[in-house]
């Protein structure tokens, strides 16, 4: 009995001094520092609800006014950039082309996980960060448990403390998602004891499955692709807008890229080895894993509906469509039609069975109501701003006309890349298929970004193509600075971080090159190595 007792406890020792070596590096510990200090920033009025128990414990101590929104914005800056520059001096890198003579340390046992684990940390209690979503989330489980169907009436329905919390954009739209976060919410109710505040807080809790889900299996898949997994970790995992939105946010887009990355990893899973009896390639060959692919991806879009997307490559994945004959093309054909009849009868089964059914239909046009720093709409209002200037007054036209436009550029572009991409890398297809998704569509959030932005480096990228990524992440969390500090009346003092972001990330892509999917054996990793099939 007493020697098996230290046997019991052999793999929570593993795991905490997993979490004591990152700890101890630097770059961890300054990244902790941020994410703490965007916790801290979170209680400042820019997107702290007045029904907020914070907002009472700040009145009561006369700090809601002026002195809480600088403070607030200065300490959320200051975060933004710790954390930056912490990710960037964790990048893997190949120890005698990546170097510089000033390059970053290479931590060699450091595990992405408990980095992750370590920066997320000061996010699980704190407010949600950056956005009202969470607080919607909780709304529309409320009116679930009243009986209300949220795709029909908005928060508004139902006025009280839930509804308060809502921002008023959003306040009497019906909800867009699927019927499963729904129900999922009105679950968290019940267990938070229908507290408003601590259950929008907990709205962290699906997505936190979602984000270790993608943590698991993402470095995983890029194993079994040939892929280093060490950059896969880096980019996928501990970039800050992964940490920022999905675990400070709460976003339900978390869970659904959880499931679409579970999906992806159960395409991979390696057949059993063939005999020559079944040398012949047919719907086996690749296993029937693919299938259990198919179903996860349904699951995710219960959550959010671009789950299905995924479903299309799982097949691919599981085994390659060469192209080479008419029986090879029908046998591939068939096994996508199925992938997706999976993937899209879970997705049905999952909608009758919440009571729900499929009223999301009617809430497609809800995101792009509002304007967001979406192609489609920046166009639209340069558009809409010509228009004025020779004295034509188009109200919204101009700018429905162009999410109709991009809508139609981006079944158009995600067409061409199904019929050629695919075929040929299929991975590279989910990661450039989801970037089309949210670049065209109505609205667009960093979050939605990142639906391709974590499978990117699945798509083999080039160095340019990495820093571009770089550069599209500077200009996210920028948006996010400048968005938060105008709500704050900071405006100046994230100009001046902004320009801080400008140059920390000038500076770090001036000074690595390094290609970007490494062989595995030549990157310093910061995943542990296991068998890729467990």
């Amino acid at each position: 009995m007493s020697s098996a007792a230290p046997g019991a406890f052999a793999p929570a020792r593993r795991l905490g001094a997993d979490l004591a070596a990152a700890a101890r590096a630097g770059p961890v510990r300054r990244g902790f520092y941020g994410t703490a200090l965007i916790a801290v920033g979170a209680l400042s009025p820019a997107y702290l609800p007045r029904s907020s128990p914070w907002w009472r414990m700040l009145a009561s101590l006369r700090l809601e006014g002026s002195l809480s929104k600088l403070v607030g914005t200065v300490v959320t800056m200051a975060g933004l950039l710790l954390v930056m520059s912490a990710w960037f001096s964790l990048r893997p890198l190949r120890s005698a082309q990546a170097r510089t003579r000033r390059g970053p340390q290479v931590y060699r046992h450091v595990k992405h996980w408990a980095v992750l684990a370590i920066w997320s940390f000061p996010f699980l209690l704190a407010p949600p960060i950056f956005s009202h979503d969470a607080y919607s989330y909780a709304a529309q489980g409320w009116l679930v448990h009243n009986g209300i169907n949220p795709y029909y009436s908005g928060p508004g329905v139902l006025p009280g403390a839930f509804a308060d919390q809502v921002s008023w954009v959003w306040r009497d739209t019906p909800s867009p998602y699927g019927p499963l976060s729904m129900q999922l919410s009105h679950l968290l109710l019940h267990v938070f004891g229908f507290d408003p505040y601590w259950s929008a807080v907990a709205q962290r809790v699906p997505a936190l499955v979602g984000v270790v889900l993608i943590c698991v299996c993402l470095p995983r898949i890029s194993l079994r692709l040939h892929i280093d997994p060490a950059f896969t970790a880096w980019f996928g995992t501990l970039n800050p807008l992964f940490i920022i939105d999905f675990v400070g946010g709460g976003h339900n887009d978390a869970l659904m890229m959880g499931l679409v990355v579970l999906g992806l990893w159960l395409a991979t899973v390696p057949p059993r080895r063939r005999t020559p009896q079944t040398r012949r390639r047919g719907w086996a060959d690749g296993g029937w894993w693919w299938l259990l692919g198919a179903a996860a991806c349904g699951v995710g879009a219960a959550i959010k509906q671009p789950a299905l997307l995924a479903a299309y490559v799982v097949p691919m994945l599981a085994r390659r469509w060469s192209g080479r004959g008419l029986r090879e093309g029908l046998v591939a054909v068939s096994r996508i039609l199925v992938s997706m009849l999976v993937a899209i009868g879970v997705f049905a089964g999952i909608s009758l069975l919440t009571g729900l059914d499929f009223g999301w239909y009617n809430a497609v046009s809800v995101p792009g109501s509002s304007n967001s720093p979406a192609p489609s709409t920046i166009v639209g209002e340069l558009v809409r701003l010509g228009l004025r200037l020779v004295g034509v007054t188009t109200g919204r036209t101009a700018v429905d006309v162009s999410h109709t436009v991009f809508v139609g550029l981006g079944i158009v572009l995600l067409a061409v890349a199904a019929l050629t991409v695919a075929r040929r890398r299929p991975a590279t297809f989910v990661s450039w298929g989801y970037l089309i998704a949210a670049m065209t569509s109505p609205a667009l959030h960093s979050w939605y970004m990142l639906w391709g932005g974590l499978t990117l480096p699945l798509a083999r990228p080039s160095s340019r193509q990495v820093s571009i990524a770089i550069w599209v992440n500077f200009a996210l969390l920028g948006y996010d600075a400048v968005d938060m500090s105008l709500r704050n009346n900071g405006l100046a003092i994230s100009i001046a971080a902004v320009i801080a972001f400008l140059f920390m990330t000038w500076s770090h892509i001036s000074s690595v090159r390094v290609p970007s999917h490494l062989p595995e054996t030549a990157a310093h990793l910061v995943v542990r190595r296991a068998d890729p099939g467990r």
